[in-house]
């Protein structure tokens, strides 16, 4: 399958579009993040309970996230020690 591109508004570069950056539910996210769609209670809690929360966000009743705000905050935790 190949992959659509749209140029991006300043430079004209090819990028990816928003579809390929969002995980759409706690399973997607799940999987990105830890592997494995049993893990999706870990979702919940570090997007709502845990001290440092996951970058999430809700569209209607579904919780969703973007690939890259989840790579720039694993980085982010990574350096926090």
């Amino acid at each position: 399958m190949e992959h659509q591109m749209r140029a991006g508004p300043a430079t004209e570069e090819a990028c990816p579009t928003l579809a390929e950056d969002l995980l759409r539910g706690a399973d997607a996210i799940a999987i990105f993040v830890f592997g494995d769609a049993k893990a999706r209670r870990k979702v919940y809690y570090y997007a709502g309970e845990a001290k440092v929360r996951m970058p999430t966000f809700r569209m209607g009743n579904v919780i969703c996230a973007r690939k890259s705000k989840h790579m720039s905050w694993i980085e982010t935790q990574e350096g926090a020690r």
